[in-house]
Formats: structure tokens, C-alpha cells, sequence
């Protein structure tokens, strides 16, 4: 019988069933869950009760439940007993029973306030944390429950809690927090689907809120400094490479923190804006509040002085705002969206005053654009110039192998910057001209990421790229350092291939303005650091093109070929610290010492951050040919300049080594500071040589005890591996081991630190680039010509063979072979390259004769290309060979090639210039074997080709043809006028020389005197009569370096040779000036040859004129520190030269173009020591007479304008003028005594400048100042000065105002008056040759005419010279194209055997040695004033050219062995590491003339041989310091013909005529001296057009 049932059972089945009738479910869960106090259900009871509730629950759905059965259960679940209870699976069961109900009742909670918040608390506290350990046994119901939460949006109930802010800000930090610190755990990962429910559950709970508090807010935001790299709120610091081993612990991807967040950010992109907007406004707003304050950081001191007024913000607040700005750059890359709002407030910050917030501002602007974020920008580009093959363009295009990259530091952005805030972006563009050098340089900083980046790979508009490209490049030349600085880091920072296709379409290397060019110039830069950044990075950028390069890519090419000269140029400032920069640079980066490396990889690398792949299929390398390659290409990539620095520096290797090996012995003699005796010697020896190193080290000091240190070291291994590395028998191999070895021990010694001092002495004295390993293949090149690199081939090996020949000991029979293979023979001609080959084995025979295999076949072959070989300077090198040896069988040789010669000779015969060249080469080496020949060679050259004109002289003919232009007749004259030089010179009876110089003589002054003209009855082509006139003056000066040819020469030839350097035709004028320099340099020419150099005055080529005198300072400050007043004796020269030049007139007009060469002489020459003794010669010439003509007033009226004008620089340079104190004594030849002591008495009282002289040179001064002004002018508006930064203040440009000045110049000579009587007639001229009557006008205009390609002569200021020689103009060189042929000639006098004599110093001197040399010269200098007063009593003295000091500097030095060092050039004084000149700005233009000799003596020469010039009793260059001439040889007058007059063309004027007073085809201009032109102009113009004709350049 069934039991009874009670009446609330039957209830509860009616209801259930009027459920079931409506179709609601309802609860059937009937079990208790909670108990009363002291009588609690047992866990596993209520575990299994929970369950059941549970899954009845999940079971049910929300539309048919009944909401009334829950009421009862969800009392029980959220009681403290089941949410609080210790059981976490109990707590698990209850959370997911109550997320259910809450599914179940939506949208009514069947809980109170209170049991909610014990709710979320459970859930938050309890269930999130419980899901990141996924080994939790309840782990399904906790991710039931957070599915819930996501998917029903249930956890909106929480923004309705008491206290939710709490709670909020707990569940964020608790999911960020456990996504991201569980993925680098150990244990189980958690799910991502677990990840995307709490992302899509704190979306709802950002969706659904109206506001979050700020401390969520912060949190979220938070999120994003998760990718941020270590050190966030330090100062930024851009570019600093970060050490491998560290680099490891840095993030490689995003958080997952960041990556929810940013998801976040982006699907709620409207609320996150809102909420960004005011979590910012928090930070930034109230930093910006400072932009009105003072600059500068609150100190602790002032917190109590509220009298200072406002401050900035402190270092706090600094800190705050740079994490701000760290996550606005994040929060940008990630999701920019959010920041519309807040980009303005960061553009607000660019106008602040406080520079930090304007930095910041910029800084973060320009990250944002580039799309960098929090984690920093990328790595830089890796470019490894050792690394072969070398890059390939194509290859990285088609690499298809991924590279592992980090997420967090890749440039990203999803939006353009600069069109989505075009106004921001703008504002930040204009902080480029900010006036704070921080926020410059970093705004440079972002251009270059934003570039390199291409905005973050969005692209940039070309008129955005171009405006940053252009900024760039002017930041490159700052004035600050940090800011050039930065911008070299910034370039740093593009790819190769970007810097070709970014900054190679602006221009290349050698384009002006492009921005390569002017990185280019900061290898130049005052600042250190600047230049080492800049120059490494160009080197390295032109070793990884190297490879594109001689694959015939043209962009590379034209962008980075130049960057191998710019280095190279830098040479010239003679700039201690830039050596060695420059040493470094090419051993490590232009051609590493590893290069190409050793051992191959084993894939494919990626050497310089691109697709430089290895060659699978190369099983070997040649590594000697490779490298010989990239030293053929760096060659071929220099400029001429540049490649004489090169040829230079190579040069010096030998002198070096021998430096090293001195050092070497004195380092084993010390001993380590162990000797047995004569330490004290030894001692002093070592610390002299020590010394004497240092001097070639930027630090003196350290340097010298850096080698001392060295020495007590005295490691005997480290004194091998310095011999292996310097000998010159050594391979490359050997050489590059020997210095590895040597560096790793030195870093591995106590004292490391020597290094840094041994290290460029190594690059310099080892045999590094020209190696005996790398000949072959240079000689390889220079017979295939593969990759066009067989000319430079041939001219490495040709100043191999002139520089150092003993490396061709191991090729001579190599070179001699190639020789033979490719003779050429009557039909079949030679390969002309072969000459070069040819060039180079004749250097080599006359150095190493005995080397030379004279077998028949190779005589035969020498005898073929003295015959046939092309071109015709071949003979003259195969007749050098032939006669290498002097001997008997040399000479039978050259008879029988003389006997075939002279078969048959006549002119126009087949290869007769051939023969000419072979018999003028024999003429000069073989004298007695052309002996018996001489007659029908001298009827040949003279009468058959110098008296006859074959070609007709035509109106088109050029004013002058380049070599390879030259017809056959004129250069058959050349090659006559050289064979009779020759056959004078090659006389050695003295006397019989003279005698037959004279018809010699005779020719080469008509030449010069008729312009070349020496047919009488039939016109001679200009361009025959330039090259004539030239080669006269040329062969003229080489006479003259033999003492008893110079004897021959008169005053009036001597004037009449000056006058070359005022010729017509700009090549004539170059050509004899660069002669004339390179045998005043060479000590060859006595020192009143200098004299001629100053009339360079008016030159019209304003870079050639500045070059002449950059050289004529160096020079002057040689021998200033020689203590020899060789140029102040000048002066009376000078002044004799000027009285007897055809441009003389008393009138003031001529005479100030006097002045202005007498200025010029004092710009160059006067300095505050010397212009009293300058005033002391000027002063004696007004007592004489003059010897050439002696009716003439005209030196007397120089001496006062002389003086004038010494007297007025003085004062305009504030010098203190001090009176030279002794006598001085002038050249006889010149000036002769006066009559009596009344007639000197009248002549002293007698002022000879006519009045009005004064005032026209005030003006002359004043001009020049004025011209000096709008020259900085100029120069600050157009070009970069010095800084490398451009002038505020000027407003107009300089192209306008080189335009306006150019425009007024044309003008000017337009309307110059061409006639005007002057006002005293000169009747004294009479040692000029009388010549046709010619308007005095014209006649004043001289030699120096203007043709349609010449320029009119300006005047420039000496201060503008400075300014040149710091940008590096030292990098004149005074060796013309005959450079090798005056070489091979002065040797092939000298003997085979002997060596070039030294040009400066003895080669080999001892450090006392040095000293003692100086304490004769010193007294030399005493009894300088005995011997000008006994000059004119004695009668005339010759001069003496200025090598012999040098001689018995050299005589001085043989036999001492301690200390025993080449000692370097003239101008470096004894004992002191510096150069020994007065610095000039920042520059120093220091003696550069001997530059084909670098900075050190020659090879010591032969014991017991004088060098050519040098075999007579000499003075020395002290002897000009009171300088003496020769009488005029019996009293003979010497006349020269006045030039004929200058005229412009009509059309090259027409079109800049003033106001119709003149027309320009009528009007015969002064080319030399524009500002005559400006007499017929008002008075307000007058000045006006002065300053202008100054000003033309």
C-alpha cells in the first residue's frame, strides 16, 4: 500500500502539472545544498549534489524554464556557504550552477546587490586566476563558467555592483597578467579558446560601460608597454647596436596581453578612443602646461623659492611623459584609430617653449609616421664590405628564403600619418629649423626612419619624400655636431638598397648638393665623431656596391664611385687624427685586411643584411686575385687628386718600414730595460726615436709612451710578427697572419692600450695593397683588360716600378716575356696599352739594371719598338731599357739601332717620329755614339722641321689641341726642340756646353718671343705656335737646373720667360706655371725663380690661381721653419720684374694694378715676423739705380708704392711693425749703385707716386673688405661654410647674386674706354725688344689676351685662400704630365745605378743629427748681415739652388747608426709631434708641394753619388737672404717684343651693354683687369663697379 501523501506534495505535483499544461519546465532539483550550523553536508555529498544541479541546469533553456523553481536554488547557491566554501570544486560547481540561473532569469539576477558582488568576487577571484593552470581538475567547469560570462554577457551585472571598480580592475589585471607571464612557464599552455573568451567577455564589459574608471583604463593602456624594449623612461638612444649575447633576452613577439588589447582596441575602436582620449588627456595636457614656463628641469633647491617664477617640469614628470609617449607610439602601430583625439594634443607639444616636450614631441611624431613602436626601431642594416661574392641587387630581389624577424621591432603602420594629419604632419616637418639642436637632430633621427622605413611601409607621396630627402641632406651640414651627427646615423640606417633607390636618384657622390655629397663632405668635418661615422659609413657602402659596380650597374655607379676620392681628398688637410682615420678606414672597410674571408659558408649567408649568397659551385677561390680586383676597382674609382694621395701613400711604405726596423732595433737594444752597458745611450736613443714616431700620431704624448711601453714589454715574438708584417719579400698571406697574430697578443698583454699606437704605424709601413702576391694578377688585367681595369693596371705597375721596384724581382722575367710576345714589327703594329708595360720595365731596368736579361731576342725586341712602337713614347722607353747597363754591348746596340735610323731618314717616312723620338733619347743617354751623326741630325731637326710650316694656319684653326690631337708636324717640332736640349745636356765639359747651348739658346728665345711664330715667310697654326711657345718655356726651365745654363740666362730673357705665365692661351700659362713648381719644389731652380710665380696675379682661372697660392704658402712656411727669408728676399726681385713689364705706366690706374700684384705677394709671403725685413728691401731698392736701364725711375716709383702698401696692411692687419735692424744687399744684375751721396740724398727726400695715389689704394683696401664680406655672404646663402651650416640672416640667395654681380662684370668691360692718353709717355723701354708701335692702351694689357674662352683677371683676397685651404684645396699638386718623363730623364743622367735625389731632406739622418744640421744653419744665419754688406763690394755672386742644405744635412748623417731614422720633411721642427705651422682657422694647409713624396725624405741615395743639380760649391736657400745677381753679361741690354693687345669678342658682351654708351664690338677691353673699365662711369658708379670687378670670380 503506498504511503500517505502529504498536503505540500500534492501541491507541488498539481503545479507541475499546470506547468506542464502552460509548457514551462520546471526545477526538479529537490536536494538540500546548504545546512544548518555545526551540521555540514560532507564534500563529496555536496560535490555530487552540485553536479546534478548543475547539469539540470545546462540542460534547461531560458524560453520554456520556469523562473519560480529557481528561486529556491539560486538562494542556496549564492550562499556564503557554497561561495565561500574552502573546496574549489565545490566553488567550481556553485559558479557554474549560478552563471546557469543568471542564463536561465535573464535579464532579472534572482540575487541581491550583495550576493552578486559575492559572486563576481568568487568568479574574479577564484574561477579566472583557477583557468591558467590547465591542470586543474575542475578546469571544464571553469571554462563553463567563462563561456558564460562571454557568450550570455552576464558579467555586464558587474558594472552594477557596489564597488565595482575593484573588482573591475581586478578581473583585467588578473587576465592580462595570466595570459602573458603562463606562455613563458613551463606547464601546460592555455588554451586559445580560453583566450578568446576573456577577450570577448572584457569586450562586453567595455562595450556595455559608459565609462571605465581610470585605473582599468591605465591597465588597458598598460598593455602595450608589454613590447616595449628594457630601460622605458630613459632617455632615447637611438642607434646603439645591442650585444648578441643580449640580444636573446629580448621579446621576439607580441604578448599575448598586447595582442588581446590590441584586438580590443580595434573592434572597440570608438569607446577605446573616448577612453584614450581621457587617460592621455591626464598626462600630456597638464606636461603641455609647462610650455609656457622657463626651460630648463626643477631642482630641489628651488621648491622653496616661489620668487623664481615658474619652472619646467621635473624629472618625474619628464619620466611620465616619456612612457606616455612610449605607448602613444605603440598604441599607433597597433591601433591608430583610438588616437584621433590624442594626436592633436602631441602636435600642441611641438609649439611648447620647453625644449624636452618639443623633443619629445618630435621624437614620438616622427615614430609614429615611421611606424615604430614602444620596442624601438629595427636593427641597423648589417653592410660587411669583407663579405664575397659580393652584393647582388638581383639576388635580393629574387631571395626567396624568409629571415627571422621580430614582430615588435618591424616598422608597421596601418594608416598614412601624413594624409590622415596632413596639419600635424606639417607642424612636424617645420621643427626642422627648430632652434634647439636636440629637437634637429632628433627630427634628422625620424626623417631617416621615416624613410628607411617608407613610412612604416605605407608609402610616402613623392613631394613628402623629396621635402624629406632634401631636409636631410641640409641637416647633414648643421652647424651643430649633434645634428650632422645624427644625420650621418640616419643614412646609417637605409638599406643598400635604399640608399641606391632613395638617395641615388638626388645625385651621387659627386654631384653638388645631393645628400651623398654631402655626406661625403663630412669626411672632412671638424668634429671627430662626425667624421668617423661618416667616412665608415661611405666605405662601406662603396665595398658592398663593388660588386654591382663592376657588373656595369650604372646607379650604383653614379651614386657611390666618387666615395673612394672623397676619402682619399681628405689626404690633403694633412690632419694627423684624419690619417689615421683614413688608414683605418681602407684597411678595414674600403679593402679589409679579411677580404675575401677565409672560409666559405656553408648555406647561403646573408652578410650584409641582404642576399649576399655563397657560390655553392666554388669549391675554391683565388683569394690574392680577389683581392687584387677590389684594389684595381678602388683605383679606377679615384679622381686625379685622389689618385696621387693613393700613389702617395704607398709611396711612403718603404720610408716606414725603415722607421719600424730603426724602431725594432732600439727596442732589442733597450732590452726591456736590462743593459750591461751604455744604458743611458740607449735609453736617450730609444726616447728619441719614440719621439720622432709620435710626431706622425695624433697624441704625441700617449703615443710616445705607448712605444715606450711596447719596448719594456719586449716580447721578441711581437718583434717577428712586426718584420713579417713590414717585409716586403713577405706574400699577402703571411703579412695578414703575422697581424692578426700581433693585435690578438697586444689585446691579450697588460697593456693593450699600445694598439691603438702600433697599429696605423702597421697599415702604413706593411705590405698591404701593393703585395708580390697580387702582382700576377695585376699584370694579368693589364694584358686582358678584363672589366676595362687594364689601364690602371698599367699605371699601379708603372708606379710600382718607379716607387718601389724591388717587388718586380719576382715578374721582371714575366714582364720581359709579355714584352717580347707583343713586340710589334714593320707591318704588324703594337697594342698601344703595352707602353704602360713598357714604362714600367724601363723604371725597373735603370733602378735594377743587373735584373735586366739582355739575351739577342730581347735586345731585338727593344730595338723593334724603338722603331715601330705605338705610341712614340714607346721608343723612348725601349731605348731607356737598351741602354740601362752603360755597357759595351749597349752601346754597340745603340749604334746598329742609330745605323737603321738614319737609313733613309726623311721627313714624312714611315714611322718617322719613331725614329725622332729614339734619336732624341740617344742624343740625351748615348752622346758619342750620335757624335759622328750630329750634323745630320741637327740639319734635320732644325732646318728640315723647325724652319718649315707644312701645315696651312687657318682662321678656325684652336688656340690649342689636347696630345692625342697633335698632328705629325708638330709633334716632329716637339721632338726637334727636345733632341737639341738633349744634345746640350748630355754634354759634361762645361765649357763646351755653354758654347754649344747658345744656338739652343737663340731658338728658345725667338719661340718665346715671337709666341711661337718661327717660320719667316709662311704663318704658323696657333695651335702649333701654343705648344711651341710652351715647350720653349719648359725646356728653358730645364736648362736653368744646371748652374752653368742658368748663368746663361740674362735679366731680360729672365723677364722675358716670366711673361709665360700672362699668356694668351689658359693650357700655355698652366702648363709652364706647374713646371716651373715642381723644379722649385725639387730644389732645381735657384730661388729667383720664385719671382715669376707672383705674377699670377691676375690669373683668370679663379681654382688654378687659388691652388698657386695655397702653394705658395706652403712653400713660404717651409722656409720660414727653415729659418731662411728666401721669399722676403723676393721683393727686390719682384720690383725690378714689375719696373721692365710692359704693363708699367705712371699713371695711378696702372699703378694700382701694380699694387695689387705687390699685395698679392703680401698676402702670401707677409706675416707680422717678416714684413720688416719685406719694408727693408723695398726700402733699398728707391737707393739705387737700375741696371737694365739706367735713365728709368719706375723701380723707384714701385719701392714707394711698395711701401705704401706694406705700411697699409700692416695697419689693416693691427701688426706691430718692426724695423728690420741689419743691412740688406740687392742683385747686382739688377740695380747698381748711384753717382753720389747728394744725388741718394735727393732721391730719399723725393716722393715718386703721383698725388692721389693714397686715396686710390685706401680704396683698393676697402675694396677688399667689401669683397672679403659679400664673399661670406655668398657663401652663407648658397653654400655650406665650413660648419657645414648656412647663415640666417641673408636674405638673398647667392645663385641671384652671382647672377646680379656676373651681369655688372659683363657691363663693366662693355663700357671700359678703350683709349686713353696717358699722362707721362714711357721713353725708357729699351730693354724690351722694340716691336711695332701700338696704342698705349693696348700695349698696357701685356701678353695675358682674352680669347673667346678665357676670362677677365680678378683680384682675390688671401682670406679667401684660408677659407679654401680648410675646405681641403691642399690638394694641389705641382707635378704636371712630364712628371714621369723629367724623372726617367734626371735618372737616365745620374746613371742607372743611382737613385732620385732627395726632394727636401736627407733620407737617412740620425735624430742628433737633425740638431746639429739646424745649429749650421743657425750660424749661417749670423754671418748672413757680414755678407750683404760685402756684396756689392765684392761684385756679382751667383745664386745657389736650395738644395744644398739638404746636402750637407745628408753628408751630415752617413755613418751614425743610433737613432738612425729617414727623417721627415722640412716642415716639422725638431723635437715636436706636430706640424710645425701656424694653423689657418681650423685647417692646415701645410706644406702640400712635396706631395708626390708624401711626408717623408726619399730613398737615401748611393754613397759617394751627388744628385743631379747639386756637384757645385752651393749656398743653399739660405744664400737668398740677401739675395745677389749677376751683372748683365757685357753689359748687354735685353729686349723683348711688346705683346700684342687684348681684345674681347663683340658677341661675348653684346648682350650686357649699359645704356648705349659704348657698343661692345668696338670696344678693346683689358681681360687682366676689369676695373679700368669703370673710368667712364658717374662717380656713384664708379665705386659700385670696383667692388664688382673685385668680386668676380
Amino acid at each position: 500500500m503506498a504511503p500517505r501523501r502529504t498536503a505540500p506534495e500534492e501541491e507541488e505535483e498539481l503545479e507541475q502539472e499546470q506547468e506542464q499544461e502552460q509548457g514551462l519546465v520546471a526545477l526538479k532539483f529537490n536536494e538540500p545544498l546548504t545546512w544548518r550550523p555545526g551540521k555540514p553536508i560532507s564534500i563529496d555529498t555536496l560535490l555530487k549534489r552540485l553536479d546534478a544541479l548543475s547539469k539540470e541546469l545546462s540542460e534547461m533553456d531560458q524560453e520554456t524554464v520556469d523562473t519560480d523553481s529557481l528561486v529556491k536554488v539560486a538562494k542556496d547557491v549564492a550562499s556564503h556557504q557554497l561561495i565561500q566554501h574552502k573546496d574549489k570544486g565545490v566553488r567550481a560547481y556553485t559558479a557554474c550552477c549560478i552563471v546557469d540561473i543568471l542564463r536561465l532569469c535573464a535579464p532579472d539576477a534572482p540575487f541581491t546587490p550583495s550576493q552578486l558582488k559575492d559572486i563576481f568576487n568568487l568568479s574574479i577571484n577564484s574561477i579566472i586566476p583557477a583557468l591558467f593552470d590547465p591542470s586543474n581538475p575542475y578546469n571544464n567547469q571553469h571554462k563553463y563558467v567563462l563561456r558564460s560570462f562571454a557568450e550570455i554577457k552576464s558579467i555586464v551585472l558587474l558594472l552594477d555592483v557596489e564597488g565595482s571598480e575593484a573588482l573591475l580592475l581586478k578581473l583585467f589585471t588578473t587576465i592580462f597578467d595570466g595570459v602573458s607571464v603562463l606562455k613563458y612557464s613551463k606547464g601546460e599552455q592555455v588554451g586559445k579558446d580560453v583566450e578568446f573568451s576573456m577577450q570577448e567577455m572584457l569586450g562586453v564589459l567595455i562595450d556595455d560601460s559608459v565609462t571605465l574608471p581610470g585605473k582599468v583604463v591605465d591597465v588597458i593602456m598598460a598593455q602595450f608597454l608589454r613590447a616595449a624594449a628594457p630601460g622605458l623612461g630613459k632617455e632615447r638612444q637611438d642607434h646603439v647596436p645591442i650585444d648578441d649575447s643580449q640580444a636573446t633576452l629580448l621579446l621576439k613577439e607580441e604578448p599575448e596581453a598586447y595582442q588581446m588589447v590590441r584586438n580590443l582596441c580595434q573592434t572597440y575602436d570608438d569607446k577605446m578612443a573616448r577612453f584614450a582620449s581621457q587617460y592621455f588627456s591626464d598626462v600630456i595636457v597638464d606636461a603641455t602646461g609647462f610650455a609656457g614656463r622657463s626651460n630648463g628641469n626643477r631642482d630641489e633647491d628651488d621648491e622653496n623659492d616661489e620668487d623664481d617664477g615658474p619652472t619646467g617640469p621635473s624629472e618625474s614628470d619628464l619620466k611620465e611623459l616619456r612612457k606616455a609617449h612610449v605607448l602613444i607610439r605603440e598604441i599607433w602601430k597597433a591601433s591608430p584609430m583610438i588616437l584621433q583625439n590624442v594626436v592633436p594634443q602631441v602636435d600642441a607639444e611641438l609649439s611648447a617653449d620647453n625644449v624636452h616636450l618639443r623633443q619629445m614631441a618630435t621624437e614620438t611624431l616622427g615614430d609614429m609616421i615611421s611606424g615604430i613602436g614602444a620596442a624601438g626601431p629595427p636593427p641597423l642594416p648589417v653592410l660587411d664590405p669583407a663579405a664575397y661574392p659580393p652584393l647582388s641587387l638581383e639576388e635580393e630581389e629574387e631571395r626567396a628564403e624568409p629571415q627571422v624577424i621580430n614582430i615588435l621591432t618591424t616598422p608597421l603602420c596601418s594608416i598614412s600619418f601624413s594624409q590622415t594629419h596632413s596639419t600635424t604632419f606639417h607642424n612636424f616637418l617645420s621643427r626642422k629649423n627648430d632652434k634647439a639642436s636636440s629637437i634637429r637632430a632628433a627630427w634628422t633621427t625620424a626623417v631617416g626612419h621615416i624613410l628607411s622605413t617608407s613610412a612604416g611601409g605605407i608609402g610616402l607621396s613623392r613631394e613628402d619624400e623629396a621635402t624629406l630627402i632634401r631636409g636631410l641632406g641640409e641637416k647633414l651640414s648643421d652647424s651643430d655636431e649633434k645634428v650632422r651627427l645624427a644625420a650621418v646615423k640616419a643614412v646609417e640606417t637605409f638599406k643598400f638598397q635604399d640608399i641606391i633607390a632613395k638617395l641615388g636618384p638626388n645625385g651621387g657622390v659627386g654631384k653638388d648638393g645631393s645628400v651623398l655629397n654631402t655626406l661625403a663632405d663630412r669626411c672632412r668635418d671638424r668634429k671627430p665623431a662626425v667624421r668617423v661615422a661618416a667616412m665608415s659609413l661611405l666605405a662601406k657602402l662603396w665595398a658592398v656596391g663593388t660588386g654591382e659596380m663592376l657588373a656595369g650597374n650604372e646607379a650604383v655607379t653614379a651614386a657611390l664611385s666618387g666615395i673612394p676620392s672623397r676619402i682619399y681628398n681628405a689626404f690633403y688637410a694633412n690632419d694627423l687624427e684624419l690619417n689615421v682615420l683614413m688608414d683605418r678606414v681602407i684597411y678595414e672597410f674600403l679593402v679589409p685586411l679579411g677580404y675575401p674571408p677565409a672560409k666559405k659558408a656553408n648555406k647561403s649567408s646573408n652578410a650584409n643584411g641582404n642576399s649576399q649568397s655563397q657560390s655553392a659551385n666554388a669549391t675554391s677561390i683565388d683569394h690574392d686575385a680577389i683581392r687584387a680586383e677590389r684594389i684595381l676597382l678602388l683605383v679606377r674609382s679615384l679622381d686625379e687628386p685622389a689618385k696621387k694621395a693613393f700613389f702617395a701613400m704607398q709611396s711612403r711604405r718603404p720610408q716606414f718600414a725603415k722607421i719600424m726596423e730603426t724602431y725594432l732595433d732600439q727596442c732589442e737594444r733597450y732590452n726591456g730595460g736590462v743593459m750591461d752597458s751604455n744604458a743611458d745611450k740607449i735609453t736617450s736613443n730609444l726616447n728619441k726615436t719614440a719621439d720622432y714616431i709620435a710626431q706622425f700620431l695624433p697624441e704625441h704624448l700617449k703615443s710616445k709612451i705607448d712605444l715606450i711601453k711596447f719596448a719594456k714589454i719586449h716580447d721578441r715574438r711581437n718583434y717577428n710578427l712586426i718584420k713579417y708584417v713590414i717585409g716586403q719579400e713577405n706574400d699577402f698571406k703571411t703579412v695578414y697572419k703575422a697581424l692578426k697574430e700581433f693585435i690578438k697578443r697586444c689585446m691579450a698583454s697588460k697593456d693593450p692600450s699600445v694598439i691603438d699606437t702600433l697599429l696605423p704605424l702597421l697599415y702604413r709601413s706593411g705590405c698591404l695593397l701593393f703585395n708580390r702576391s697580387h702582382l700576377s694578377t695585376i699584370m694579368e688585367y693589364s694584358k686582358s683588360d678584363k672589366d676595362g681595369l687594364g689601364s690602371i693596371a698599367h699605371e699601379i705597375l708603372n708606379e710600382i716600378s718607379q716607387r718601389n721596384p724591388d717587388l718586380f724581382k719576382t715578374h721582371i722575367g714575366q714582364l720581359c716575356k709579355d714584352l717580347v710576345d707583343q713586340a710589334p714589327t714593320a707591318t704588324k703594329p703594337n697594342d698601344p696599352i703595352v707602353a704602360e708595360t713598357l714604362k714600367a720595365c724601363s723604371t725597373y731596368a735603370r733602378k735594377f739594371p743587373q735584373d735586366v736579361a739582355m739575351d739577342r731576342k730581347f735586345v731585338q725586341t727593344m730595338i723593334n719598338y724603338a722603331l715601330y712602337g705605338q705610341p712614340i713614347k714607346a721608343s723612348k722607353h725601349a731605348v731607356n731599357i737598351v741602354l740601362c747597363k752603360k755597357d759595351d754591348k749597349s752601346m754597340v746596340t745603340a749604334t746598329d739601332l742609330l745605323q737603321r735610323i738614319l737609313k733613309d731618314w726623311s721627313y714624312g717616312s714611315s714611322n718617322f717620329l719613331n725614329k725622332l723620338t729614339a734619336v732624341s733619347q740617344l742624343e740625351l743617354l748615348a752622346p758619342k755614339v750620335t757624335e759622328e751623326a750630329n750634323d745630320e741630325i741637327l740639319n734635320m731637326a732644325f732646318k728640315q722641321i723647325l724652319l718649315q710650316a707644312r701645315t696651312d694656319a687657318k682662321d678656325s684653326d684652336p688656340d690649342w689641341v689636347n696630345d692625342a690631337e697633335m698632328d705629325e708636324e708638330i709633334q716632329a717640332k716637339c721632338l726637334s726642340l727636345k733632341t737639341l736640349v738633349n744634345r746640350v745636356r748630355s754634354i759634361e765639359d762645361i765649357e763646351d756646353a755653354k758654347e754649344k747651348a747658345n744656338t739652343v739658346w737663340k731658338v728658345l728665345r725667338k719661340i718665346i718671343k715671337e709666341k711661337g711664330d718661327i717660320v719667316e715667310n709662311k704663318a704658323t697654326p696657333k695651335h702649333h705656335k701654343t705648344r711651341l711657345r710652351l715647350l720653349a718655356a719648359q725646356l728653358m726651365l730645364k736648362l736653368c737646373t744646371k748652374k752653368h745654363f742658368d748663368d746663361m740666362l740674362t735679366p731680360s730673357d729672365f723677364n722675358l720667360l716670366a711673361l709665360t705665365t700672362q699668356d694668351m692661351v689658359e693650357e700655355v700659362r698652366h702648363g709652364f706655371v706647374r713646371k716651373l713648381q715642381k723644379y722649385l719644389a725639387d730644389g732645381k731652380l735657384r730661388s729667383r725663380y720664385y719671382t715669376i710665380i707672383f705674377l699670377t696675379a691676375f690669373e683668370p682661372n679663379i681654382e688654378f690661381k687659388n691652388r698657386v697660392e695655397t702653394w705658395i704658402r706652403s712653400r713660404a712656411r717651409h722656409f720660414q721653419n727653415l729659418k731662411q727669408p728666401v721669399l722676403e728676399a723676393i721683393m727686390a726681385r719682384l720690383i725690378s720684374l714689375l719696373a721692365h713689364h710692359p704693363d708699367y705706366s705712371n699713371e695711378v690706374d696702372y699703378l694700382i694694378d701694380h699694387a695689387r700684384y705687390i699685395l698679392n705677394y703680401i698676402g702670401l709671403v707677409g706675416t707680422e715676423s717678416n714684413l720688416g725685413l719685406i719694408y727693408k728691401y723695398a726700402e733699398r731698392v728707391k737707393q739705387t739705380q737700375d741696371g737694365l736701364n739706367p735713365h728709368s725711375d719706375a723701380h723707384r716709383v714701385l719701392s714707394d708704392l711698395a711701401q705704401s702698401v706694406i705700411r697699409k696692411w700692416q695697419e689693416k692687419k693691427v701688426w706691430a711693425f718692426n724695423a728690420f735692424p741689419g743691412k740688406v744687399g740687392l742683385p747686382l744684375g739688377l740695380y747698381t749703385a748711384l753717382q753720389s751721396h747728394s744725388e741718394a740724398q735727393a732721391i730719399a727726400e723725393k716722393s715718386y707716386l703721383p698725388e692721389g695715389m693714397d686715396e686710390k689704394l685706401d680704396d683698393l683696401l676697402r675694396a677688399m673688405d667689401r669683397k672679403k664680406k659679400r664673399k661670406s655672404m655668398s657663401a652663407a646663402a648658397g653654400t655650406n661654410n665650413r660648419d657645414g651650416h648656412k647663415s640666417k640672416k641673408v636674405k638673398q640667395s647667392s645663385g641671384d647674386r652671382d647672377g646680379d654681380r656676373e651681369a655688372k662684370s659683363s657691363r663693366k668691360i662693355v663700357t671700359a674706354k678703350s683709349k686713353k692718353t696717358p699722362a707721362k709717355k714711357r721713353s725708357d723701354r729699351d730693354d724690351w725688344s722694340p716691336g711695332p708701335a701700338v696704342p698705349e692702351s693696348e700695349r698696357r694689357q701685356s701678353s695675358r689676351r682674352a680669347n673667346k674662352n678665357s676670362r677677365p683677371y680678378t683680384e682675390r683676397d688671401s682670406e679667401d685662400d684660408d677659407e679654401e685651404m680648410l675646405e681641403g684645396v691642399a690638394e694641389w699638386e705641382y707635378l704636371d704630365g712630364d712628371e714621369d718623363e723629367d724623372r726617367e730623364e734626371d735618372s737616365d743622367e745620374e746613371g742607372s745605378s743611382e737613385e732620385a735625389p732627395p726632394k727636401r731632406t736627407a733620407a737617412k739622418a740620425s735624430v742628433p743629427a737633425r740638431s746639429s744640421q739646424r745649429k749650421e744653419k743657425g750660424n749661417q744665419e749670423d754671418e748672413e748681415h757680414e755678407e750683404l754688406e760685402k756684396e756689392q763690394e765684392e761684385g756679382p755672386e751667383q745664386d745657389e739652388p736650395p738644395a744644398a742644405d739638404v746636402k750637407k744635412a745628408s753628408a751630415a748623417a752617413k755613418g751614425k747608426k743610433a737613432a738612425s731614422l729617414p727623417v721627415r720633411n722640412a716642415t716639422r721642427k725638431s723635437g715636436r709631434g706636430n706640424t710645425a705651422t701656424a694653423p689657418a682657422k681650423d685647417g692646415d694647409d701645410s706644406d702640400l708641394s712635396e706631395l708626390s713624396d708624401v711626408e717623408l725624405a726619399d730613398e737615401p741615395e748611393a754613397e759617394g753619388e751627388e744628385p743631379e743639380g747639386e756637384d757645385e760649391d752651393e749656398e743653399g736657400e739660405e744664400g737668398e737672404k740677401a739675395p745677389t745677381a749677376r751683372a748683365a753679361a757685357n753689359g748687354r741690354k735685353a729686349k723683348a717684343a711688346v705683346p700684342a693687345p687684348a681684345r674681347i669678342k663683340a658677341a661675348a658682351a653684346a648682350a650686357t651693354t649699359t645704356k648705349g654708351k659704348a657698343k661692345a664690338a668696338a670696344a678693346p677691353v683689358r681681360a687682366t683687369r676689369s676695373s679700368r673699365s669703370t673710368r667712364g662711369k658717374q662717380p656713384a658708379e664708379e665705386e659700385e663697379a670696383e667692388e664688382d670687378a673685385l668680386n668676380e670670380e
